[in-house]
């Protein structure tokens, strides 16, 4: 390999000059592991110029941990980088941003407390003669970007107010605002609506024409052959295979990733509907939604439809007491119940995983096993004041199983996990409880094709034994493949219910989009 030196790589890449290397980034036999449990076993990993590049594998599979990797997060145990044909060394992010290497992670990265132009411009921000923050450049520069990319938002907005989705194109805009050579994105679209995934698409293809090299880490398989050049597949912390998207198909892929046939994606078991066991009635929350009522009867899957932002998690929210009604009844068992407070509504039976698990799910710092068992009082394992350790223990350890969560041990911090993995570890805290109604935001949200049927299957036996499931979505297939019946939301209204048979994905988005 012709080396060129760190120095005369800078001055090409301050001059905008395009270099004439072949491959932008070339990463060589990395191996990295995470307390004996091997992460990456010697992955060598190539990005062309001008190309975008998807990586795909199942939770586990080393796809993150590549990635955290170049951009500096972690530090490989072994390995060689080259960028331009350049030999590197990143041992921090500030490295990799120095160096063109930009990073758009899956669990949003952003100061909630700052505006949205102090969270883009953060250690860049412009100064006036007094070496003062000039707020007006700022501003200033962030509208610029937004315009270049076709953001709407006002940059004076605090980030904490925002939604999952406009947080996701403020991390974009970010990313972009280094003008990297080399752009991470790991599962980018994971809360973006249709429209908001087109706009994606189109900042993308304008980098690819500019000769950025973009890496895209995903699980939908309708994005990896609209937007990617090359695939590579990852399993088991090793690198499959690599090869331009266009020679592969599907199943191809999918046998790839996880080594065997998945024949049924969405394996919907037919259980018997039984009596009403959630009755909504009028509900509101002033600003937010308004007006909306519907049953959920046991053994049933009622899926929730709509745009993000039309109001779909806020409804979950109070229904489970996070923000408690302004208005409307909610009954359970016939019998209503003020629920204002999340605790309320664990008393009476409900549990709800929340679409954000960094947020308002995971606690980072804890291990699985207290990660899984926080919600374990209601769950029937305290006998005369006493947690029943033992008994607990040994069921997290199973649901661990069944769930196929990927850990050396129940002891590991939920840090150290994938992100599909720690959403395994959220829906066993709370399959603990033994629920009478389960409310499931994003249930599948940034989790391989592998685990999805699982998790879908798991869903849906929960579902036969009589459990009443409410399903929120922004993947069409998943709900239709999913529910009984489906309450589709618009700008915080109750657009239509559909039954199963009934329902498809035009009605829906007639429906969510009116």
């Amino acid at each position: 390999m012709t080396k060129v030196s760190p120095s005369t790589i800078k001055a090409v890449r301050e001059s905008g000059a395009v270099p004439t290397a072949e491959f932008l980034l070339q990463v060589e036999n990395v191996r990295k592991e995470f307390a004996g449990n091997v992460a990456l076993d010697n992955v060598s990993f190539r990005l062309r110029r001008g190309t975008v590049h998807a990586l795909m594998g199942e939770n586990g599979a080393g796809k993150s941990t590549l990635m955290k990797i170049i951009a500096g997060i972690y530090t490989p145990d072994a390995g060689d980088f080259y960028l331009n044909n350049v030999p590197i060394k990143l041992r921090s992010p500030l490295d990799a941003l120095d160096n063109g290497i930009a990073m758009i992670h899956q669990e949003l990265n952003l100061m909630n407390h700052m505006t949205i132009a102090e969270n883009i411009w953060i250690r860049r921000e412009p100064r006036n003669r007094f070496g003062l923050v000039d707020h007006q450049e700022l501003r200033a520069g962030t509208h610029r970007l937004f315009k270049e990319l076709g953001i709407d938002l006002d940059p004076d907005e605090r980030v904490g107010q925002l939604s999952v989705a406009s947080r996701q194109m403020v991390e974009i805009a970010k990313a972009v605002s280094y003008q990297s050579d080399v752009l991470i994105m790991d599962e980018p679209t994971s809360a973006l609506t249709e429209r908001e995934v087109e706009h994606l698409f189109r900042i993308i293809r304008t980098l690819r024409e500019q000769g950025k090299g973009i890496i895209y880490i995903t699980h939908k398989m309708n994005e990896l052959f609209e937007i990617a050049d090359e695939v590579s597949i990852f399993r088991d912390g090793r690198h499959i295979a690599t090869k331009a998207s266009r020679e592969l198909t599907r199943d191809e892929v999918i046998r790839m990733m996880v080594g065997r046939e998945i024949s049924q994606m969405f394996p919907k078991v037919e259980s018997k509907i039984g009596e009403v066991v959630l009755s909504v009635r009028n509900l509101g929350l002033k600003g937010v939604f308004e007006d909306v009522s519907f049953d959920l009867h046991a053994g049933e899957i009622l899926g929730i439809a709509g745009l993000v932002g039309a109001g779909r998690s806020n409804i979950a929210e109070t229904i489970f007491g996070v923000t408690p009604a302004t208005s409307g009844s909610i009954a359970i068992g016939g019998k209503e119940i003020k629920i204002t407070s999340p605790s309320i509504a664990m008393e009476n039976g409900m549990a709800f995983l929340t679409e954000d698990r960094k947020e308002s799910g995971c606690f980072l710092l804890l291990d699985i096993q207290q990660n899984m068992q926080l919600a374990a009082l209601h769950g029937g394992y305290v006998k005369h004041g006493f947690v029943q350790q033992k008994r607990l223990s040994e069921e997290c350890e199973e649901m661990k199983t069944t769930l196929r969560v990927k850990t050396p041990s129940m002891g590991e911090k939920i840090l150290n996990l994938s992100g599909g993995n720690q959403q395994k570890v959220l829906i066993g805290r709370w399959l603990l409880t033994k629920p009478k109604v389960l409310i499931l935001d994003e249930p599948t949200r940034g989790i391989d094709v592998g685990a999805k049927a699982e998790i879908h299957r798991m869903i849906s036996t929960l579902a036969s034994t009589g459990v009443a499931v409410i399903m929120i979505s922004s993947e069409l297939p998943e709900i239709l493949g999913m529910s009984d019946r489906i309450v589709t939301i618009r700008q915080g209204r109750l657009a239509g219910i559909l039954d199963r048979a009934d329902a498809d994905q035009v009605k829906i988005m007639e429906l969510a989009a009116q």
